[in-house]
C-alpha cells in the first residue's frame, strides 16, 4: 500500500516561476519586491493582494488577479503541461550534500492529528485558522495547487534516499532548474508510468509521513474537501531544524516589569554583553530589548517533553502570562531560520519592534518523538532546511480521484 500517488495533471515550469512559499516571510514589503522584481514567480499568485498593483486590497480581493496571473503563465509558456507524472526533485549547493524529494499527490483521509485519527501522515502543528481559510480560497479560485507540503519520510526514509539519489544521478539533464535566494539550485526530472515510478511512490508512501512544512496547507486540504493534496516526500538525511525566533512589534508593559513577570514565575534572568545570538542548545532562551539583554531559563512544567519544549514555554509563559498575548496576535511575527539573529536585533534597535526572542532549534529527536506521539508542536517552532520551492510543479485539481 502506499498513500503517494502521480499528478493526474501537472504544470511544470520552463523557468523564472520558482518561488519561495508564502509563509516563509517576515516581512510583507519583502514579498511586494519580490514580486515587483520577477512578475512571473509564482509568488505573485499565491499572494496576490502583496503584488505591486494589488496593494491595498484584501486577499479574497485580490482572487482574481492571481487566476489571471496563473493564465497568462500558461499563456505565456512559463509552464509545461504533463500526464500522470512524480517528479524527481533535487536541492545542492556547493559544500552541502544533496538533499533529494518526489513530488506527488497524497492521499488527504491519511491525515492524523491524534492517536484516535488512524493514518500515515501526521499533522504535527497548531495552525492559525485565518491562514487555513486563505488557503482553501486560492485552491478554489485556481483549481491548482502551487505549494506542496513537505512531508518527511520517517519509515523508509534511508530506502527513498538511496532511490531518489540514484535516480537523479542517472536522469541526465534536468526538466528545469531554479535558484534560490540562497543560492541553492532546485532541480527537477520527470518520471512517467512504468516500474520507476511504481517503485519511487511505493517508497515515499510507504511508512509514517509527518509534516515537516506545510501544516496550514495540509489543513486546507482537508477543509476544502479535496481527495489529494500536493505534496514533496523528503528523507530525514536531505533537511536539518533551524531556529524559529519571534519579534514581538509593541509590548504591553514595560521591559522592567516583563522581566519582573518572569522572575516571579521561577525564571532566571542574567544580563547579556554583546551580541545577542540564537542560544547554543535548548533550555534558555535570549532576550533583545530596546536597551538591553538577557538570557533567561524558564521553570520547567511538569515531566512531560512536549509542555516544557522551549517553544511551548515561551508561548504559555513569556506570550501569554507575562505579556498578555495570545500566539495568533498580530503583534506577534514568526521569523524563520533564514533571517540571522543579527536582523531580529536589528529590527529592535531600529524601532520597528520592541522585543525579539531567541530560541534554539528543536531537536530531531523530540520533534519526532512528539509526532510518533500524535501530539502536537507549538505553532511555528520549526523551520526545516532546505524548503521545498513553490512554483515547480504545479498540480490541476480535476474531479475525480486525486481531484475535488
Amino acid at each position: 500500500m502506499t498513500v503517494a500517488h502521480p499528478i493526474a495533471r501537472a504544470w511544470i515550469t520552463t523557468g523564472g516561476t520558482g518561488a519561495q512559499n508564502y509563509d516563509e516571510f517576515a516581512d510583507d514589503a519583502e514579498i511586494t519586491s519580490i514580486i515587483a522584481a520577477n512578475p512571473h514567480s509564482a509568488l505573485g499568485i499565491e499572494m496576490p493582494h502583496r503584488a505591486p498593483e494589488s496593494r491595498g486590497k484584501a486577499f479574497l480581493e485580490a482572487l482574481p488577479e492571481a487566476v489571471a496571473r496563473l493564465a497568462e503563465a500558461k499563456a505565456a509558456g512559463s509552464y509545461t503541461p504533463a500526464e500522470q507524472v512524480v517528479v524527481l526533485y533535487r536541492i545542492s549547493a556547493p559544500q552541502e550534500e544533496p538533499g533529494y524529494g518526489l513530488f506527488v499527490m497524497v492521499d488527504t483521509d491519511q491525515i492524523s492529528t491524534s492517536t484516535a485519527e488512524p493514518g500515515l501522515v501526521i499533522r504535527n502543528e497548531d495552525v492559525f485558522i485565518a491562514k487555513v481559510r486563505e488557503r482553501v480560497a486560492l485552491a478554489e479560485a485556481l483549481g491548482h495547487l502551487l505549494s506542496p507540503v513537505l512531508l518527511l519520510q520517517t519509515g523508509r526514509g534511508d530506502e527513498l534516499h538511496a532511490a531518489l539519489a540514484a535516480a537523479a544521478d542517472r536522469a541526465g539533464v534536468p526538466a528545469a532548474t531554479d535558484t534560490d535566494q540562497t543560492g541553492r539550485t532546485h532541480a527537477i526530472w520527470l518520471v512517467g508510468p512504468g516500474e520507476q515510478q511504481d517503485e519511487l511512490t511505493a517508497l515515499a508512501g510507504g511508512g509514517e509521513l509527518v509534516v515537516a512544512d506545510g501544516n496550514h496547507r495540509s489543513l486546507a486540504a482537508q477543509t476544502g474537501g479535496l481527495s489529494r493534496f500536493l505534496a514533496v516526500v523528503t528523507t530525514p538525511a536531505s533537511v536539518a531544524i533551524a531556529p524559529y525566533n519571534r519579534l514581538v512589534d509593541e509590548l504591553t508593559v514595560s521591559p522592567a516589569e516583563l522581566i519582573d513577570r518572569l522572575r516571579a514565575a521561577g525564571a532566571q534572568v542574567e544580563p547579556i554583553d554583546g551580541p545577542v545570538e540564537v542560544p547554543a542548545a535548548g533550555g534558555t532562551i535570549h532576550l533583545r530589548l530596546p536597551d538591553a539583554a538577557y538570557a533567561v531559563r524558564l521553570p520547567q512544567v511538569g515531566a512531560g517533553r512536549l509542555e516544557n519544549l522551549d517553544h511551548a514555554l515561551v508561548e504559555r509563559l513569556l506570550l501569554r502570562d507575562a505579556l498578555g498575548l495570545d500566539p495568533g496576535d498580530k503583534r506577534i511575527t514568526y521569523v524563520g531560520g533564514d533571517y540571522p539573529a543579527s536582523w531580529l536585533t536589528g529590527e529592535v534597535d531600529a524601532g520597528r519592534a520592541e522585543l525579539a526572542v531567541l530560541v534554539a532549534p528543536v531537536t530531531v529527536d523530540d520533534f519526532v518523538a512528539v509526532n510518533l506521539a500524535r501530539e502536537k508542536m507549538p505553532r511555528k517552532s520549526t523551520w526545516f532546511t532546505p524548503k521545498a520551492r513553490g512554483g515547480l510543479v504545479v498540480a490541476e485539481l480535476l474531479s475525480g480521484p486525486g481531484g475535488k
